[in-house]
C-alpha cells in the first residue's frame, strides 16, 4: 500500500485552522448587526471564557471544496483543545488519522499505512508561521490590528466576519466567519481561501470539561514509519 505524501504548507494551513477556530466558536442566518463597540466587548467576553476555561472538546462534520474537485471532501471525528497551543485531531472513516501537538511538537499519525509525519516547532517554520498566524485570529489576542472584524447577534447566538488586513493573513485565507452559540462555543466556521477552496467545519456536543494532559501526548506505535517534511 503506498504511503501518503507529505502535506503540503497551504495543507497544514488549512488543517491549523480547522483545529484553532475551535476556542471561539458559531450557521449563517438572519442577523442583528452588532456596533464596532458590542464586538469589542463580545471579544472581551470570549478571551475572558479562554482564560477561565481552557479546555474545549467537541466533535466535527467537516466539507472541504477544492477548486479543482467537483464535490466537497467530507471528513469527521473528535477534536481536544487546550489554549493556547495543545490539540488532538482524530478523523475517522476510511482514511483515519491522529493529529496531536503538545506545543513544542506536531505529529501526524496514518494508521492504515503505519506512518507518521514529525514536525518541531518554534523553529521559524512554515508550520510555526501558519500556527503563528491562525493563532493570533483564533486567540483574539490584538486580532484588531490584523483583521477587520464585524459581527452580528444571531437567533442562537453571534456571527463574526473576520477580513484580513495584513499580507500575511491574507495568504492563509480571503474571507473567515465564526458563529458562536450563547456560551461562545463554536457551532459552525467557513473559510475561504484565496485559491477558491472553501472549508466548512459543524461542531456538535461541545465541551468545556477539564482533559487530561495524556490527550496531548503521543506515543509511536510500534513498527511506525517516521518522515520529516520538512528536514527537522
Amino acid at each position: 500500500m503506498k504511503a501518503p505524501s507529505p502535506i503540503s504548507k497551504q495543507s497544514m494551513r488549512k488543517f491549523l485552522i480547522a483545529i484553532f477556530i475551535l476556542e471561539l466558536g458559531v450557521a449563517l442566518a438572519p442577523a442583528q448587526q452588532l456596533s464596532s463597540e458590542e464586538v469589542k466587548a463580545l471579544l472581551g467576553r470570549i478571551r475572558e471564557k479562554r482564560v477561565s476555561q481552557p479546555d474545549v472538546q467537541a466533535d466535527f462534520q467537516e466539507d472541504r471544496t477544492m477548486h479543482l474537485m467537483n464535490k466537497p471532501l467530507p471528513s469527521s471525528g473528535h477534536l481536544w483543545f487546550e489554549a493556547p497551543n495543545k490539540f488532538r485531531r482524530e478523523v475517522k472513516g476510511n482514511s483515519p488519522s491522529v493529529t496531536v501537538s503538545d506545543g513544542k511538537q506536531l505529529w501526524i499519525y496514518y494508521s492504515n499505512f503505519k506512518s507518521a509525519e514529525h514536525y518541531s516547532l518554534g523553529r521559524h517554520s512554515p508550520v510555526d508561521a501558519a500556527l503563528a498566524a491562525v493563532n493570533t485570529a483564533l486567540n483574539l489576542e490584538n486580532a484588531e490590528n490584523s483583521f477587520q472584524i464585524t459581527g452580528s447577534q444571531i437567533a442562537k447566538g453571534y456571527q463574526l466576519q473576520l477580513q484580513p488586513r495584513t499580507s500575511s493573513m491574507k495568504r492563509i485565507f480571503q474571507k473567515f466567519e465564526l458563529q458562536l452559540n450563547d456560551d461562545l462555543l463554536v457551532t459552525r466556521t467557513e473559510m475561504l481561501q484565496p485559491n477558491g477552496d472553501r472549508i466548512v467545519t459543524n461542531y456538535s456536543n461541545q465541551s468545556r470539561a477539564p482533559i487530561a494532559a495524556s490527550i496531548f501526548e503521543f506515543t509511536l506505535p510500534p513498527g511506525t514509519e517516521v518522515t520529516t517534511p520538512l528536514g527537522r
